[in-house]
């Protein structure tokens, strides 16, 4: 049997003693909260697989764990109850027996825990639990066990438990009506890097990339460090993609089906529903994507709140509209780029570098920008000077005007200003032209009139390099360029 414990990929082994946590300063300062708290933690990290939540806690503890265990994908309870074991025996003082339970297991764990000389907190750092959960397999009654009958009356214990599957996370763990109910004292979800971030990450792997290309390996891998991490510092970033997603066995090239397939047991509706939206840009109501997708039978909504909770969709509102007729987005950005280009099956190692600049990449980068731009929210509204006022975002579909005008940012604030953002990726200065000039006035007159605001609107240019200053120039009431989405609050 292999070795399961010492199971750590590669690339984080490396030169350990160069490696260092890129941004993640609001996490690093929380678990530092956790170590230095009074009273016993139990922490629920999760996020979007390969999005580096095991990166994180192990680099901040350095490995000094107290005990630590992962588990294993698609394995049995009892391989998996076998990875537990070698790890008890790996941390505990005694060699302990093989059990056949859960319980059981814990019961050995309370036990090593006891008899532990460590000062300060004693770190337990349950990985991939989600996995641990096999059918039938009492492995939360086991863990409501050790957390309610011994782990909650002691100071010097943080559990910290870690899963992709985001929805296991959420209704088994955060969000349990059983034995764990309102147990999670803290909850870390762990998003992708930033585009400063991913600029940070660069520097250190010592990759050379300008801000643009930057920006197009985000709008291609969507800050996954696990992706990021896969470049190499002599390929360009074209050179880079047609390696990694177009030449024969590419790293990336079945990524899409083997991420589904690993945070969902019956993944096939999920990727189903994805393919439909990647479709249709400003999203699809739920009846839309029933009717495209000819769904038979029940559980579309829990497919759509695991989408949700993984981070691949969002669900949000139209400006003004009610609760009852929400817009699921496809937000994933790797399963957009494959979608778009990888299912193509092209595998002539040359694909990425001969597509810059046509058609095909210009419908695609221009949706990718916008979505740049939605995850990057804060980062505009910094470059606004409105990162103090209480604001809303939203989009926003005509219903009166031919052709249908929509705007995909709105930005809803207290101090009475609607900003209306209009997003352009081009590889220059933004031209503004009559043609475009009239777009604009269109788009703005029409929310005017329909949602009948009494708000100032203000039209804002979200651009790669800006807006040309013309005769049409003076419609717009404020830009925000591509060096502007790099702002970073912690820098």
């Amino acid at each position: 049997m292999p070795n399961l414990f010492f199971s750590i990929p590669l690339w984080q082994i490396i030169n350990r003693k160069q490696m260092e946590i890129i941004g993640r300063q609001a996490e690093q300062k929380a678990l530092q909260q956790y170590v230095e708290s009074n009273k016993p933690e139990f922490v629920a990290v999760y996020g979007r697989r390969r999005v580096g939540k095991t990166f994180l806690i192990r680099e901040f503890f350095k490995q000094s764990f107290t005990f630590y265990v992962t588990g294993l994908a698609n394995a049995s309870m009892k391989e998996q109850m076998e990875s537990f074991h070698i790890s008890l025996n790996h941390y505990g003082r005694m060699p302990y027996p093989r059990e056949k339970s859960w319980m059981e297991a814990f019961r050995q764990l309370i036990h090593l825990l006891q008899q532990s000389q460590k000062k300060g907190k004693k770190v337990i750092f349950i990985d991939e639990l989600p996995w641990f959960d096999t059918p039938r397999s009492g492995l939360v009654t086991a863990l409501e066990y050790f957390w309610n009958s011994w782990a909650s009356s002691q100071p010097d214990i943080l559990l910290i438990v870690c899963g992709s599957a985001t929805s296991w996370m959420i209704n088994k763990l955060i969000k349990s009506h059983g034995g764990l109910h309102n147990r999670v004292t803290r909850r870390m979800p762990i998003a992708p890097f930033t585009l400063g971030e991913c600029e940070a990450f660069f520097r250190f792997k010592k990759i050379v990339m300008d801000r643009h290309a930057t920006v197009e390996s985000y709008m291609i891998f969507g800050g996954i460090p696990f992706y990021l991490d896969m470049m190499e510092r002599d390929l360009s970033l074209s050179q880079n993609v047609d390696k990694l997603c177009f030449s024969q066995n590419g790293a990336l090239g079945d990524e899409f089906s083997i991420l589904y397939a690993s945070l969902f047991s019956h993944s096939e509706k999920h990727m189903k529903i994805v393919h439909v939206l990647g479709k249709k840009a400003s999203g699809m109501t739920r009846d839309e994507i029933v009717k495209a997708c000819k769904l038979q039978g029940g559980g579309l909504t829990g497919v759509l709140e695991e989408l949700e909770h993984c981070g691949f969709i969002r669900k949000y509102q139209s400006f003004e509209k009610k609760s009852r007729c929400p817009i699921y987005q496809l937000i994933d950005f790797y399963t957009l780029f494959y979608l778009h280009f990888v299912c193509t099956g092209v595998t002539n190692g040359h694909f990425w570098t001969s597509m810059t600049d046509n058609a095909r990449h210009r419908v695609w980068s221009g949706y990718a920008f916008e979505l740049v731009c939605l995850v990057h929210e804060e980062q505009i509204r910094h470059k606004l000077g409105i990162s103090g006022v209480l604001t809303n975002t939203a989009s926003w579909r005509s219903q009166h005007v031919s052709p249908q005008a929509q705007i995909d940012l709105i930005i809803d604030r207290n101090d009475r200003v609607i900003n209306l953002c209009e997003m352009k990726y081009v590889n220059g200065e933004f031209v503004i032209d009559r043609k475009y000039d009239k777009i604009l006035r269109n788009k703005r007159d029409a929310f005017m009139q329909e949602t009948k605001t009494r708000k100032a609107v203000h039209l804002t240019m979200v651009t790669s390099y800006g807006v040309k200053r013309n005769e049409y120039y003076g419609l717009i009431q404020s830009e925000v360029k591509m060096d502007d989405l790099f702002y970073n609050a912690n820098q």
